[in-house]
């Protein structure tokens, strides 16, 4: 099995890694493919693919352990994931409030042809779903 082509990942910190990996798998549809944690138990990293691809990485915040170099505080963090179409934007939504997030904004389509919704984790972060790819790239 090789490693995936170069891509994106956002990262965040959690206050508790765990139940958030667990909030994305559950809520999101994110998969859990790695997670390093330390002998206390709490995940120092862990890494979550996206199934259509990319994914994310995050980890506990822990006290002192960056020396304050890690800029954002956990629930600051905003991202928007592209879902394969706009059955999975309603499938993402329904699924996310069902396990807890709150709702920013219900399936909607927006002037530019992307089924779009909204919703914040458990933690305050700010999620984005919807079927817009991004602009093709010219040169």
């Amino acid at each position: 099995m090789s490693a995936p082509a170069p891509q994106v990942w956002p990262t965040l910190r959690a206050r508790d890694a765990r139940a958030l990996v667990d909030f994305y798998v559950a809520a999101f549809g994110f998969t859990e493919t790695v997670v390093y944690a330390g002998d206390d138990g709490v995940i120092q990293h862990a890494e979550l693919a996206w199934p259509p691809g990319g994914g994310i990485m995050l980890g506990q915040e822990r006290e002192g352990s960056d020396g304050g170099a890690w800029p954002l505080r956990p629930g600051t963090f905003g991202g928007y994931a592209v879902t394969r179409d706009a059955a999975h934007t309603d499938e993402v939504y329904a699924r996310a409030i069902a396990a807890g997030a709150t709702p920013v904004s219900a399936p909607y389509d927006t002037d530019y042809g992307s089924h779009d919704c909204s919703v914040r984790d458990p933690e305050g972060n700010h999620w984005s779903f919807g079927t817009y790819p991004g602009h093709p790239l010219t040169r």
